[in-house]
């Protein structure tokens, strides 16, 4: 699975500050959340400077380039593709003209009407410069802009239109403008430093410029942040929000509070309630490195069985890591993570990791840990089965290629030779992450969703109606 894309916003007090390094040191913290482009944009106080290319953070930028993006006020992006190609020209901030400058725009998330959006723009005379559905949204705050000038009703003016997932960065001259979607889908926290105020997508991002986390921008709200002040505007209200699931079990840093959680603490508690809803005997528990580790300590804590790394990854492969022929796929999996044999050997292990997506890497790795010697290998997963697709920024597979969408549990137990095979409930999900299940996007682990999505169910439509606050 990948998110979409990580957010960073910075404006400082301070008029000689260069905040593209900050930014820069921002995107690495979020590099988790996109690995094929990263963009920054500052305004130098005439015109918004803007740089962006394909690759990690550190192969974008170096120290010229860093230089020649002078200015206190800036915003940037880190981004994996699920609406527009894989291409330079959806590589954001996008820019978009806005009288003698242009207005930059970054953002997390995924809308479902991009495409019903962008041919209404292009009736009116709009022209587009790319594929992606940030552009449309850039597109509509410079024409409510065009007409009343007035950033708060061109915010309102996506809130009303766009559907689906949204956390936005927006560069307007010496003024960064921040929003999230009226059902807080996507992440995003404001912090601050003796100078600078931080919008980010993870708190986690603050503590890298050793910010200080203010608190999470609400659902529908939207942040101005200038001359290192900051104000908020409460644009919209839903009584139901849907936080995203997925950002507790995978996606998000361990060491961000979102929401008012600690992430870690969320984890921990998942493998918790994974041991009281699946306990068995076994002999060492383990993780699938590294997204089964804190599962793994909250299993291992509640079940007092012996903890103990079985699996160790290679952190050096790389994205640029190419999978060779058939007859070495076996030495490609074990390039990328191998056992540790004496802690396998003759031995019961439980496997936990976050998810079962396809279930062919699960099925390679419970090959392995057996093939080094397991007596068992039991599977525990952090996360109820996966049976539908995501439409929210989340690029993770269609509903064919769900193992859990067509197969038993049991059946799935099956296909990646597994001695048994948990998943934690709905409900111990929910208590575990300690937010009510009405206000939590679960679309892929029930096939309802919080938004109306053609040939899709839809949740309590009726009363997700958001209302719009007027000035």
């Amino acid at each position: 699975m990948q998110d979409k894309c990580g957010v960073v916003g910075i404006s400082s007090a301070d008029p000689c500050r260069n905040v593209a390094k900050s930014i820069y040191y921002a995107l690495y913290a979020l590099q988790h959340r996109g690995q094929e482009s990263a963009g920054i944009s500052v305004y130098d106080g005439k015109v918004v400077r803007t740089h962006k290319a394909m690759g990690l953070v550190a192969e974008v930028f170096n120290n010229p380039r860093i230089e020649a993006l002078g200015g206190p006020t800036g915003v940037g992006h880190v981004r994996y593709s699920t609406t527009g190609e894989s291409a330079l020209k959806n590589s954001q901030p996008i820019l978009v003209k806005y009288k003698e400058s242009s207005v930059a725009i970054a953002h997390n998330g995924n809308l479902v009407n991009a495409g019903k959006l962008k041919e209404e723009l292009e009736a009116e005379g709009e022209v587009f410069h790319s594929t992606s559905d940030t552009e449309v949204m850039a597109r509509l705050f410079v024409r409510a802009m065009m007409v009343r000038e007035d950033p708060a009703e061109a915010v309102r003016e996506i809130m009303r239109k766009a559907v689906g997932s949204y956390s936005i960065v927006l560069l307007m001259g010496n003024t960064v403008i921040a929003a999230r979607d009226p059902l807080g889908i996507k992440p995003l926290c404001v912090g601050k430093t003796d100078t600078d105020v931080i919008v980010a997508s993870e708190s986690a991002a603050i503590d890298t410029l050793n910010g200080k986390l203010v608190r999470d921008v609400r659902p529908g709200e939207m942040v101005v942040a200038k001359d290192g002040d900051v104000r908020f505007y409460q644009l919209s209200h839903n009584q139901c929000p849907a936080h995203c699931v997925f950002e507790y079990i995978y996606f998000a840093r361990p060491d961000s509070i979102m929401d008012g959680r600690l992430v870690y603490d969320v984890r921990v508690r998942i493998g918790s309630i994974l041991a009281e809803e699946h306990s068995l005997e076994a002999d060492t528990v383990t993780p699938v490195p590294d997204s089964g580790i804190t599962f793994a300590i909250g299993y291992h804590q509640r079940s007092n069985i012996k903890y103990r790394e079985c699996l160790m990854k290679n952190r050096y492969i790389g994205r640029t890591f190419i999978m060779p022929g058939q007859e070495l796929r076996e030495i490609a999996v074990r390039l990328k993570m191998n056992t540790i044999r004496p802690n396998i050997e003759g031995n019961r292990i439980i496997m936990v990791d976050d998810s079962i997506v396809r279930g062919t890497t699960s099925r390679r790795i419970v090959d392995m840990v057996r093939s080094t010697g397991a007596k068992e290998v039991h599977v525990r997963i952090g996360s109820p089965p996966i049976v539908a697709p995501c439409y929210m920024g989340i690029d993770m597979a269609t509903r064919e290629e769900l193992i859990a969408a067509h197969k038993t549990v049991a059946g799935v137990e099956a296909v990646i030779n597994a001695d048994s095979l948990g998943y934690i409930s709905h409900e111990g999900l929910v208590r575990a992450i300690g937010i009510p299940r009405e206000q939590l996007c679960m679309g892929c682990l029930t096939g309802v969703y919080p938004i109306e999505i053609p040939g899709e169910v839809c949740r309590l439509a009726q009363t997700r109606i958001t209302e719009f606050i007027e000035e």
